[in-house]
């Protein structure tokens, strides 16, 4: 991860540092390598992260060549991810898309594309032997110089609400991820459900969650039918038992990852909770016990 540089355009300003969502910008990219044998970062120390290799490019300050240059020396696996510091939407399931898309065309790396089709030299995976070869051949300054000829797969990943390659080098840029961070499409309303004001407390800190989740994994909240998942999961607590409700809950998003329409699914599973009957089936005493406790 480079993690130097003077953010000229940031106002001289810590850019590393700066929160998106209660998080610092580096803490998001670290996060979103949290899959990597050692994470490696080129720049001043920080406490965000205490359990990273540290290492400065010589001399400060010097660019992403001789940072990159810096950073390589201390990576011990065939593979490595290149990252820029300030990517507050990149998640570990955009590493993995980038690592498989290198891998499954034998390409020395692949690099995220924005939505104009531009490569974003600090959002991509590469072959260490590869990445040490072409430094050692280069003497240029330029991260294109040194990355382009090695034509790593272009990924784009369309659609996406909040953009994993999304970077924040000025101020402005910085405001708008934290818009971007806590915005989600509004979820239909239940009629006449929500009059008392600790439901609706408890339903407003339930949508805070389910922001922050889904801008965790990757997900996008408009995708979600929270309404469809608690009703279903009432259903089956009330029908069946309680450990019922979550198991439910999550046989339907295995469902619908295999293509199963959500209200289909749910659909059918409320009408075998509403017709459920314990004793039609033998359990165990002390699986009874337990259920029921």
């Amino acid at each position: 991860m480079l993690a130097g540089g003077g953010a000229r355009r940031f106002g001289g300003a810590d850019k590393p540092s700066a929160a998106v969502a209660g998080r610092a910008l580096v803490e998001w990219v670290a996060a979103a390598a949290s899959g990597a044998s050692r994470l490696v970062v080129v720049g001043p120390p920080r406490d965000l992260l205490p359990h990273a290799v540290v290492v400065r490019e010589d001399p400060p300050g010097a660019g992403p060549v001789p940072a990159l240059r810096a950073g390589l020396a201390e990576v011990r696996s065939p593979w490595l991810a290149l990252l820029a510091a300030d990517l507050p939407f990149l998640r570990p399931v955009h590493l993995a898309q980038l690592l498989e898309a290198a891998s499954g065309a034998g390409a020395s790396g692949a690099v995220l594309v924005d939505g104009r089709g531009r490569e974003q030299w600090l959002a991509g995976c590469w072959r260490t032997a590869a990445l040490r070869t072409a430094l050692d051949a280069y003497t240029g300054a330029s991260l294109r110089g040194v990355l382009g000829p090695l034509e790593p797969v272009a990924v784009a990943l369309p659609g996406e609400a909040r953009p994993p390659w999304y970077d924040c080098d000025t101020p402005e840029e910085l405001a708008r991820a934290e818009r971007l961070a806590s915005s989600a499409p509004g979820s239909r309303a239940r009629v006449g459900s929500v009059h008392d004001g600790a439901r609706r407390e408890a339903m407003s800190v339930l949508e805070e969650w389910m922001q922050a989740a889904c801008l965790e994994l990757g997900l996008e909240r408009g995708d979600i039918d929270r309404d469809l998942v608690l009703d279903l999961a009432r259903d089956v607590a009330h029908g069946v038992a309680r450990p019922g409700a979550p198991l439910t809950a999550y046989m339907l998003g295995l469902a619908v990852g295999r293509g199963v329409p959500a209200r289909d699914a749910a659909a059918r599973l409320t009408e075998l909770a509403e017709g459920w009957r314990g004793g039609d089936v033998d359990v165990p005493p002390e699986e009874r016990a337990r259920t029921e406790a």
